[in-house]
């Protein structure tokens, strides 16, 4: 390999390998750190801006053991087989806008965000694409920015958004395999999708207003107070979005089993507000309000959540 080839990779060379991943956040880091070295790279959004052209740095697995971590960064996207797209929910459309030009048309985008909005955005933006969903309970964060931590091992689950992407979702788990997380495939996915809402809108708001990791908001006076009309409103929302309904009393213990399981587990919404960082509040308990409103019901409790965490850090106005 010629010295200029190893310095500006490209998803077609031996050290980037088929998948991409755009966001290298904790979750990015936690894909290009389970797939073997020559598997993937990540995409630079302003690859100008490159102090360099490649990724370093230290990953904690779910067993402790740590390992240096050293990815490309992807100049070159016209072999990419597979895109994972990482990036924070407020963030895709713009970032995908920058890069989806430049991997082939027939490249499965797997959008990865938190909440819901950004994913109907992008597949409404490019419908002939084939675009997917995921939704993921694989814990992973940042204590330093060059250290990533696989705090708890979970399940992933990916489905088809746009009609280009319903036959791919075996061969995207096939090639997703050699991480050895687990990847499912989901027929439902958007149901899948608005039961990590709803778990998300009843756990990360209290963390970040309360600044205390999950298991602490359950006997805050916030959440007690709170929790009933918030799981109220969710249930009001699922039902008039025609799925299968549930009731607040299992949408509680669903959130409190969550909240319980994973008591010691610091939020992304926590984690953003104490980097001061926009949060995702837009995407889960903020879109609850604003899908609320549409469909001509009230949700005040999310509104209350995300109001008061906009307060915290800025946000950019809708």
């Amino acid at each position: 390999m010629s010295s200029q080839r190893s310095a500006r990779p490209s998803a077609s060379d031996p050290e980037g390998g088929g998948i991409a991943i755009l966001g290298a956040g904790a979750l990015g880091r936690l894909w290009a750190a389970r797939l073997p070295p020559t598997a993937s790279g990540f995409v630079p959004r302003n690859p100008s801006a490159l102090s360099s052209f490649r990724l370093h740095y230290h990953f904690r697995d779910s067993e402790g053991r740590e390992h240096a971590v050293t990815r490309p960064w992807l100049t070159t996207l016209s072999d990419v087989t597979l895109l994972l797209v990482t990036t924070k929910a407020g963030d895709t459309l713009e970032a995908l806008e920058q890069v989806i030009g430049r991997i082939p048309e027939s490249c499965p985008v797997v959008l990865f965000q938190n909440g819901l909005g950004s994913q109907q955005a992008v597949a409404a933006r490019w419908p002939a694409r084939p675009i997917l969903a995921a939704s993921t309970t694989e814990a992973a964060n940042r204590p330093a920015p060059d250290r990533v931590v696989h705090a708890a091992r979970g399940h992933t689950w990916i489905g088809a958004l746009t009609e280009p992407a319903t036959d791919l979702v075996a061969g995207i788990i096939r090639q997703l395999s050699p991480s050895g997380l687990d990847v499912r495939g989901e027929v439902r996915i958007l149901e899948r999708l608005w039961g990590k809402l709803a778990i998300n809108a009843g756990i990360n708001p209290f963390t970040a207003l309360l600044d205390c990791p999950n298991g602490e908001i359950l006997e805050s006076r916030l959440f007690l107070d709170s929790i009933d009309a918030l799981c109220e409103e969710l249930a009001n929302l699922i039902a008039a979005e025609g799925l299968p309904p549930h009731s607040p009393r299992i949408l509680r213990n669903d959130i409190e089993r969550v909240a319980r399981n994973t008591a010691s587990n610091t939020s992304s919404m926590r984690g953003d507000v104490q980097s001061g960082r926009t949060t995702e509040i837009d995407y889960i308990n903020g879109y609850v309000a604003n899908r609320s409103r549409e469909l001509g019901l009230t949700a005040p409790v999310n509104q209350m959540l995300t109001d008061r965490v906009k307060e915290l850090v800025p946000h950019p106005s809708n």
